[in-house]
């Protein structure tokens, strides 16, 4: 699935998938404008606003500390390595495709687990905790790197289930990889 719907040519990923995967190629542009505004539709006073931003940097922060953790302990290769030398993989039902790109620069750390999957699930976590849901009033969140590009959401898990989509469909994770971020808070978002 990686190979045909993260290549950087694919034929098989829609536009609508392109472009969600360009939009979170940088997720973090994306995290700071969604609680922001959270906050304000919630009217957070200013205490609660500072309290539910400060817990989310805790929690992102805490969230790229275990990953990373993570990611060296099981050492995992990407796959643009792993497409790229199909032939040497132990597995014959693999090809080689040399010249595989995915669709932006591939991140430089090792694939699992998936760090942004990961950080999404902590704001998740965070929004859950402080809202008590995983509803909330409708947030737009746009992204510099994708002028007049606007995505919608008006739950979390929705959102969390979108970054893990892009990181296929950008070419830079696994299916398997991508799972980890529904378990934020030790309950699944679904």
């Amino acid at each position: 699935m990686g190979k045909d719907y993260g290549g950087q040519n694919s034929t098989k990923r829609t536009g609508q998938q392109t472009e969600t995967a360009r939009f979170w190629i940088n997720p973090l542009t994306g995290y700071q404008p969604f609680l922001r505004q959270l906050a304000t539709a919630k009217q957070m006073d200013v205490v609660d606003s500072a309290r539910f931003m400060a817990l989310s940097a805790v929690g992102l922060n805490d969230a790229i500390i275990a990953v990373l953790d993570a990611k060296y302990q099981y050492n995992f290769w990407r796959p643009i390595t792993a497409i790229r030398n199909g032939d040497i993989d132990g597995n014959p039902a693999t090809d080689r495709d040399a010249t595989w790109q995915p669709i932006g620069p591939t991140p430089m750390h090792p694939e699992y687990p998936c760090s942004h999957c990961i950080q999404s699930g902590a704001v998740a976590g965070v929004v859950k905790a402080v809202l008590g849901t995983e509803d909330f009033p409708e947030v737009a969140l746009t992204n510099p790197a994708l002028p007049g590009v606007v995505h919608h959401f008006a739950n979390v898990g929705a959102m969390t289930e979108e970054v893990a989509n892009a990181r296929i469909w950008a070419g830079f994770h696994y299916r398997f990889s991508t799972h980890t971020h529904r378990y934020a808070d030790g309950i699944p978002n679904r």
